[in-house]
């Protein structure tokens, strides 16, 4: 198979977008199809074809690959698609699915004759538009010649986890990764709102830690993003930051774990959305630290 690929791509929101757009630098020929086309739109001027429908825009494709909501969104759009899904195609499924999602997934590839790739990705806005992800891949081995062009073309590195994308090793490794990054961004908005309240300048507190193992390069990306008026356009919205919060619970509470940490953190993503940040990054969990009427005064601050 030649490295050129016909790739499509469905679902062009913050990180799908990017993904089409270093996908046609990389020479691939790029289909992309979003649910609201006025996001997809701008792909035209990076050489992609826009699609008015799922359908139409897996048409001869060698790759399709889903960044999508979640994972009944995914398999929403791939039957949508089915009609002109070509046998034999492969399909990488970066969706940030769930553990349950992903043999519901699984079994569509299985029944259209698709070579199922489970590929969710670490990253946020920046590395997505540098071509700089992480891709925690799971697939049959004799099939990776079709997606390696496509990985590499989105991510720095891929690491594998597994023969059987229908096993979700690749998802699995995502959420634990997940669980982490959402902790620590809400404590991050906890330092600030504790900050304000006991009326400690942060960069004292940023003093205190500077250069120790306490210290951490995302802790200072994340409260710069409030303290500067960062939060957008959102590096990783408040909204896909609660729903990945909650599929992390759920994979706990299916395996017998409770994780308090992780569900806290779902519902300051939601109190923070109610408040009306939901498509601000998330650090504007931050928001949520506040009442209603304070954390809309705080807003107004920060603008």
């Amino acid at each position: 198979m030649t490295d050129k690929l016909t790739v499509s791509v469905l679902g062009t929101g913050i990180m799908g977008a990017a993904m089409a757009r270093n996908l046609a630098r990389a020479g691939h020929t790029v289909r992309a199809w979003n649910r609201t086309r006025a996001k997809a739109e701008p792909l035209s001027a990076d050489g992609a074809f826009v699609a008015d429908t799922p359908a139409e825009a897996v048409q001869g494709a060698d790759v399709v690959l889903t960044m999508l909501y979640d994972g009944p969104a995914a398999l929403d759009v791939m039957r949508a698609a089915a009609p002109a899904l070509r046998s034999g195609a492969t399909w990488a499924q970066s969706t940030t699915a769930g553990i349950e999602a992903i043999a519901d997934l699984a079994a569509f590839a299985r029944d259209h004759d698709l070579v199922f790739y489970d590929a969710p990705v670490l990253g946020t806005r920046q590395p997505a538009e540098a071509g700089q992800l992480t891709v925690l891949a799971a697939g049959p081995v004799e099939g990776r010649q079709a997606v390696t062009p496509v990985f590499d073309a989105v991510g720095a590195r891929t690491v594998w986890t597994g023969e059987d994308g229908g096993a979700g090793t690749a998802t699995r490794l995502k959420l634990v990764a997940n669980s982490w990054v959402l902790a620590v961004t809400n404590a991050a908005s906890e330092v600030l709102a504790l900050s304000k309240a006991l009326d400690v300048d942060p960069q004292r507190f940023f003093e205190v830690i500077d250069g120790g193992p306490l210290d951490m390069g995302y802790l200072r990306a994340k409260t710069g993003l409030v303290l500067n008026d960062g939060l957008t356009p959102a590096q990783f919205a408040v909204t896909t930051a609660a729903k990945d919060a909650r599929l992390i619970v759920a994979a706990g509470e299916r395996y017998g774990v409770r994780l308090d940490v992780a569900a806290a953190s779902a519902e300051r993503f939601e109190r923070a959305a109610a408040q009306g940040h939901g498509d601000e990054d998330m650090a504007a969990a931050y928001f949520a630290s506040f009442e209603e009427e304070a954390a809309e005064e705080e807003r107004k601050a920060a603008e």
